[in-house]
Formats: C-alpha cells, structure tokens, sequence
C-alpha cells in the first residue's frame, strides 16, 4: 500500500527537477532538502526506494509503484 501523500507532486518532481543518474543516497538527500513535502513523505520515500542506481525518473517512480505500468490499474 502507498502512504505517500502528495504523489502528484512527488512524480513531478522527480519527472521535471531531478537530474540522472541518481542513486538513492543521492535521491534521498534531495528529497529532504525539499521543504514542500512533509516528513512523513520523506520518511516514506527514505524507507521504500529500493537501494540502486536510476537512469530517468520512470525507473524511480516505478520503483516505487506510484504509477502502474501502461494497461495496469494501481493497487487499492
């Protein structure tokens, strides 16, 4: 299940101000710096990106399952 609260603008954030590659040391300190999200947002994005490098914003959000692949529906 996704807790995160603010998804709309995690994934643009991620789509349009985050530069690739990233690992997720590197995704997770810019997610803190970030004073619009909430700290239990950040707690959440800290706690299930999975450790790896990221090419696009695509693998990230994937990753995360915060969109579904093209034909799939979201988990409720």
């Amino acid at each position: 299940m996704i807790n995160l609260q603010d998804t709309k603008n995690a994934v643009a954030h991620l789509r349009e101000h985050q530069k690739y590659p990233a690992s997720k040391a590197d995704l997770v300190k810019e997610c803190n710096n970030l004073s619009d999200f909430s700290g239990a947002d950040k707690r959440w994005f800290m706690e299930n990106l999975p450790e790896g490098a990221y090419n696009s914003a695509d693998e990230v959000i994937g990753a995360l399952g915060l969109e579904p692949l093209q034909g799939q529906s979201m988990p409720i």
